[in-house]
């Protein structure tokens, strides 16, 4: 299932933020006014009557100013707009039609977008009288809310996501989907070249998630596979933090469309900081998850050179070590075949069927022999019996008297023995704890 990208965009001091930060359930966003620096994230996952978006808020549109960090603002809030499939364009019912709005809506029109004219500080009925001014602007989805407050954002949601598709609903394209992902010039579009260049693939053009952007199939031995579309920016940015911006939301978009996320590294830096963000990314929507360390071919090489340089991301990776890593270069094509195969078997084994039973028979043993700590009363914590949920990634249910008890340092211990047990290499596990 596709995840859709909203994005929000409006001059300075309209209540962006604050709109961003009731809609992913956070007060504590980080939401720096220098959107998209790589440090700062200014994303998150919304949930509206069984819909998932991603949300992602802009720093304030500044039309034609000259100062380097508003340029930075106003290059990222265009590319966020041609990325998006909605847009929230807020304003500020207080101040009323600024000059300011009225070129973000020229934009807006040129970009050929339909958006959601968001008219903000509405806080009750009394200023609604506010709201007659903006109409002016000649927008057509127009809602008045209060973000502070959350009067009609309810209302709003409900417009926003009329078309997106429900989580129950399955995608009828069981082909494997990877995504090549990683940050800016680690070779991604080199790989996607060498990969389609294979004498055995026939490269199709299918639709992709933006109106001009294409994801690629890839024939591999008799099997379709999609690659999904992580292209460059088509024009040059003026600006680099516009670069990891655009970077960003291509990462987001082909994360959330895949099945497994190929995340390339660099063999000059090995992983930093943005790579570990990526990562995060694919644990938390639970995607089949590898490490490519591309560039393979210009390292120098000693004995055990690839060993210590994958002892020491998998220190780095910390609770993500269960991906493997795999040494490649895109230019000479070394292990790139190699690649696709590990991707192959990854899915087969977010999709491992194992039988109630079997779990029973096998981890209760090893639960008897290491039991939980008990609960802060002293009182003892048994696991009944456990059980393996269907659906796209594997979620194991234990059913034990005090759910909420169980510490952390035991999940950790009681994942260590499914992957013993039962294998999941590159696969996030979920562990879920329910009473009995």
């Amino acid at each position: 299932m596709k995840t859709p990208i909203v994005v929000i965009v409006g001059r300075p001091n309209v209540g962006k933020s604050t709109l961003f930060n009731r809609l992913i359930g956070s007060r504590d966003a980080i939401v720096d006014n220098i959107s998209g620096v790589t440090r700062d994230r200014n994303y998150g996952d919304v949930e509206w009557a069984g819909k998932y978006f991603t949300l992602i808020d802009t720093g304030g549109y500044v039309p034609n100013s000259a100062d380097r960090f508003e340029a930075a603002i106003r290059e990222q809030v265009e590319i966020a707009i041609e990325e998006s499939d909605s847009i929230l364009f807020m304003v500020d019912s207080r101040t009323g039609v600024n000059p300011f709005d009225v070129e973000i809506v020229k934009m807006l029109r040129t970009a050929n977008k339909d958006f959601f004219l968001v008219i903000n500080k509405v806080d009750s009925e009394k200023h609604e009288a506010l709201v007659g001014e903006f109409y002016k602007l000649g927008v057509k989805n127009l809602y008045d809310i209060s973000a502070i407050g959350g009067r009609k954002v309810g209302d709003l949601l409900d417009a926003v996501t009329m078309d997106f598709e429900t989580v129950e609903e399955k995608s009828t394209d069981k082909r494997l989907k990877i995504a090549i992902v990683g940050r800016p010039n680690v070779g991604k579009s080199s790989l996607v070249n060498s990969l389609l260049g294979y004498d055995r693939s026939i490269v199709t053009e299918i639709p992709g998630t933006t109106r001009d952007s294409i994801d690629s199939i890839l024939k591999y031995y008799g099997q379709e596979i999609i690659l999904v579309d992580t292209a460059g920016l088509r024009k040059k940015s003026k600006v680099e933090e516009s670069i990891e911006f655009y970077s960003t939301i291509r990462t987001l978009k082909a994360i959330g469309d895949c099945d497994v996320a190929v995340i390339m590294l660099d063999s000059k830096f090995g992983l930093e900081k943005q790579d570990q963000k990526i990562i995060d990314e694919a644990f938390r929507w639970r995607k089949g998850i590898i490490i490519a360390i591309n560039k393979w071919d210009l390292i120098e090489k000693e004995t055990n050179t690839s060993k210590k340089f994958e002892d020491e991301i998998k220190q780095k990776l910390g609770s993500v070590d269960f991906a493997p890593l795999i040494f490649i270069s895109a230019l000479t094509k070394q292990r790139i075949y190699k690649l696709v195969e590990m991707c192959q078997n990854i899915q087969e084994e977010r999709a491992k069927k194992i039988t109630t039973s079997k779990l029973n028979e096998v981890l209760l043993p090893e639960i008897e022999k290491t039991p939980p700590p008990s609960t802060h009363t002293g009182k003892e914590v048994k696991i009944k019996y456990i059980t393996k949920a269907d659906g796209d990634y594997p979620k194991f249910l234990f059913f034990c008297n005090y759910p909420k008890d169980v510490h952390d340092n035991y999940k950790k211990f009681l994942e260590k023995i499914i992957r013993k047990h039962f294998g999941f290499i590159g696969v996030p596990l979920t562990l879920v704890f329910k009473d009995k």
